[in-house]
């Protein structure tokens, strides 16, 4: 399958400051002490393995770059998406915490997994607002150590995101209007019923628990230059709200200083927080119905934490359309000679469309120096999320897919 045509709105970020060292307001929100207790914690928990990294060496050649690394997050824990490094993460911490103080003594997660703390957390209620898989990841957090969990959708979400989440016994609340909505929703009934909120997004007064969040995702990225034979230079990469983006930034400007990747941040045209905010330099909120495809970056208000580091560390800020999504899930399920063939769903395609896409644009290849020596890091962040609507959008469905690549040659 050839490339796809694709449109990138591409705003190269005037405010990066590539020679900048990594700054105590950086290492603050994150840093790599703390990485390392979240994988101390992260990999022991049941379930734990490295997810894949793909070698897509056809796609490369096709879009002119070295190489094409996709890091695929479908695996994590049975989740389906790299978010179980997040929510989980912030759920057992919380956890840890609270009964600590109440013990008057340090409490581990394993304590949690099976024995008599596990009545002590039955009293304690999570809560979040989701899209799909942050809430799904609190949801499995919640079950998996023993708390009650309580997780709002907002009206777009699907009811098979919905039944997911419910199906790790999660009380869910479908409620009007966006995302952010649905945000205020679950902050405004966790104080009134005392209920602790996990969000992946962070704001005046709340930094604790997203900054968790965004350093748990930071194994993934770990585990992804660990398996490269070289650090890529380029990286695209997914922004919601930004916690995943700011994540990916941070550890390589804390590790590589002014030799990191070129980073671009990519979002949906129909939800560009991130880009409106680099454009008007400070954080900018969008309105309106959100309404896109890629359900996971449907967010209109960024994150504070985010924002501390993307503002100056960020390279560029991109936006995408749904077209853009459904055809590179569709390249992936039928991919170029010699590359496997990937089940990804709409929110895990943004970072790879925009590079694509600006592969193809070369006046945009020029301003961020994308070249035939480029080695290009993008992270597949779902696979089929809500299989019925990959099915409508691919042609097939995840599992076709799935067996298509057991049989497909190993590049």
């Amino acid at each position: 399958m050839s490339l796809p045509e694709i449109a990138v709105d591409l705003f190269v970020n005037p405010a990066c400051q590539r020679e900048a060292a990594y700054g105590a307001t950086q290492s603050a929100i994150l840093n790599q002490a703390a990485l390392k207790a979240a994988q101390a914690e992260i990999q022991s928990w049941p379930g734990y393995a490295i997810t894949p990294l793909q070698t897509l060496k056809g796609l490369a050649a096709q879009m002119g770059v070295a190489s094409l690394a996709y890091k695929d997050e479908g695996p994590r824990f049975g989740l389906g998406s790299f978010k179980a490094l997040g929510g989980a993460y912030a759920v057992a911490r919380l956890l840890c915490q609270h009964l600590g103080q109440q013990l008057g003594r340090p409490v581990a997660t394993s304590e949690l997994l099976s024995g008599p703390l596990r009545q002590l957390a039955s009293s304690i209620t999570v809560t979040c607002a989701t899209d799909g898989n942050h809430g799904r990841s609190v949801a499995w957090g919640a079950q998996l150590f023993g708390c009650a969990c309580v997780i709002y959708i907002h009206a777009t979400v699907s009811e098979g995101r919905r039944a997911a989440i419910a199906g790790y016994g999660a009380q869910v609340v479908r409620t009007n209007g966006n995302y952010d909505d649905a945000v205020r929703q679950a902050d405004l009934d966790a104080k009134t019923h005392g209920r602790h909120v996990i969000s992946d997004t962070s704001y005046p007064g709340y930094m604790e628990v997203p900054r968790d969040v965004m350093q748990g995702y930071q194994l993934m990225v770990d585990e992804a230059l660990a398996q490269l034979p070289q650090p890529p230079t380029h990286v695209a990469i997914q922004g919601g709200v930004g916690g995943l983006a700011a994540a990916v930034c941070g550890y390589f400007w804390e590790r590589l200083g002014p030799q990191r990747p070129r980073l671009i941040v990519v979002e949906p045209t129909a939800a560009d927080c991130l880009l409106q905010s680099a454009r008007h330099g400070y954080p900018t909120a969008v309105t309106g119905a959100l309404d896109t495809l890629m359900a996971g970056l449907a967010c209109g208000e960024v994150s504070v934490l985010a924002w501390e580091i993307l503002a100056t560390g960020a390279d560029a800020f991109a936006a995408v359309d749904d077209a853009a999504a459904v055809a590179t899930m569709r390249l992936l399920a039928a991919p170029a000679p010699g590359d496997v063939a990937i089940v990804a769903g709409e929110s895990a395609v943004a970072g790879l469309a925009a590079a694509m896409g600006l592969a193809q644009n070369v006046p945009q290849r020029m301003a961020l120096d994308l070249n035939s020596a480029s080695r290009v890091l993008v992270f597949g962040t779902e696979r089929d999320s809500d299989p019925d609507l990959y099915t409508q959008l691919v042609g097939c469905s995840g599992a076709d897919v799935v067996a298509r690549a057991a049989v497909l040659p190993t590049p």
